[in-house]
């Protein structure tokens, strides 16, 4: 692992800026599939077969093939599976199918419908490898019976703009599926079925990841119309009859599921532990707020503002604040901004220039929402920058406009895709009162 060089208080705000860019650097870099699969490969099946869906699918099935060529060089691979636009990775064996995000497509239905297809018809001396991340629901979109994509694509945009958190996001999106919530393995039963997670969600349920489509599942299509009841989200009647009407997922206690295997290969935590031994090695004190956090951007963002200058003033050394996990945006606005920028723009607007206190936000994957950044960061010269420009971070909050705002000062952080996605990592570098 590379090593950060150590933090002072002479370093000037470009230098300490590029030390967070580099910290977070490794943070991902210690979760990407490459570093993932050796190691963790079951034996073969009489036919073995690769399904997938996520943002970090292709990689994941490139580290695979690589890993399993190696370890069973006379055993064929095949299969394939289902990635945003422009994560894609290089595969020989396993087909690489891109699709859109976080908007499901007709691709995405096409996708699910072959996984389906590639899975049919096989027996109990075979194997599935089901390669799942953070990005799987919309990747997989494929209805349920009796409905439609344009009515899944308009129930998860409501979703999505009302601040529901992922739960209860996914718990709809496994009961409006003919593939989540387990019903991808039903299908492959009785082949065993060994799933390979990335985790994106916080607390690391891994039925949550992709909404499951090859783990079974204890929620009910009742909890899932009561979820878009209490969020006021309209629905067709069709979706209603079907949440009314529909049985539940395969469940947790169905001994079809008894042979298959779940490991969980990289999660935020794991992020955030390479960056604590990264900044203690260096000499930072470290505290890690959690890698599970959630509520409100913009809120959380605030919070830790509050706790940063509690720091600041009680702590005798240079402190680094680590967090993962997954806020909400609840969309008022039509500004561009993920949960990322739009906590950093939270965090930075209650800090009102402080000095000593630089911050950065990031999504693991590379993308922050929709945008082409990963988040931002700033220093504390920023708020002296952006009084000159005249801007005003209340009006970009209540806008929903926190890319615009950090596109202004130039301090987005445009990485490209990563093809990893443990969620959201943040950083609060604070300097205590008597180095500022």
């Amino acid at each position: 692992m590379k090593q950060l060089p150590p933090v002072h208080a002479d370093m000037n705000e470009r230098e300490l800026s590029r030390w967070l860019q580099d910290l977070a650097g490794l943070a991902v870099e210690a979760v990407h599939p490459d570093n993932l699969m050796s190691g963790n490969l079951p034996a073969p099946g009489r036919k073995t077969v690769v399904v997938g869906a996520g943002k970090a699918s292709a990689a994941m099935a490139a580290a695979l093939e690589t890993a399993w060529h190696r370890q069973y060089p006379e055993a064929e691979i095949s299969g394939l599976v289902v990635t945003r636009y422009g994560h894609a990775a290089h595969c020989v064996n396993i087909e690489v199918l891109e699709a859109s995000h976080p908007m499901p497509d007709k691709l995405g239905e096409v996708a699910a419908t072959r996984m389906l297809e590639a899975v049919a018809d096989l027996g109990e001396e075979d194997l599935v490898i089901a390669l799942i991340s953070g990005g799987g629901s919309a990747l997989m979109s494929l209805p349920a019976p009796g409905l439609t994509l344009e009515q899944k694509q308009a129930i998860n945009c409501a979703l999505l703009r009302c601040g529901a958190p992922i739960r209860e996001i996914n718990t709809v999106r496994r009961h409006l599926s003919a593939v989540k919530g387990g019903r991808l393995a039903a299908a492959a039963h009785p082949a065993r079925v060994a799933t390979y997670l990335i985790s994106d969600v916080p607390g690391d349920d891994p039925t949550l990841i992709a909404s499951g489509p090859t783990l079974s599942d204890a929620s009910t299509p009742a909890d899932a119309l009561a979820i878009l009841e209490h969020y006021a989200i309209e629905i067709a009647p069709e979706v209603r009859a079907h949440l009314e009407s529909a049985t539940d997922s395969p469940s947790p206690d169905d001994f079809a599921f008894s042979a298959d295997t779940v490991s969980v290969l990289a999660k935020a935590a794991d992020a955030l532990e390479s960056a604590r031994d990264a900044a203690l090695a260096t000499g930072l004190d470290v505290r890690v707020l959690g890698d599970n956090l959630e509520g409100e951007a913009r809120e959380l963002g605030a919070e830790h503002a509050a706790l940063a200058l509690t720091c600041k003033s009680a702590s005798r050394r240079p402190l680094l604040l680590l967090s993962g996990g997954e806020t909400s945006v609840t969309v008022t606005g039509n500004g561009r901004g993920g949960r990322n920028v739009e906590y950093l723009l939270g965090l930075f607007s209650a800090l009102e220039g402080a000095p000593g206190i630089h911050g950065l936000a990031i999504d693991t994957d590379g993308i922050d929402g929709s945008e082409d950044n990963a988040g931002a960061f700033f220093a504390p010269g920023d708020w002296a920058r952006m009084q000159a420009q005249g801007l005003d971070p209340q009006s970009f909050l209540a806008g929903n406009d926190a890319y615009s705002f950090f596109a202004e000062l130039g301090n987005l952080i445009v990485t490209g895709p990563t093809r990893t996605n443990v969620n959201d990592f943040r950083a609060i570098l604070v300097f205590p009162d008597t180095d500022t």
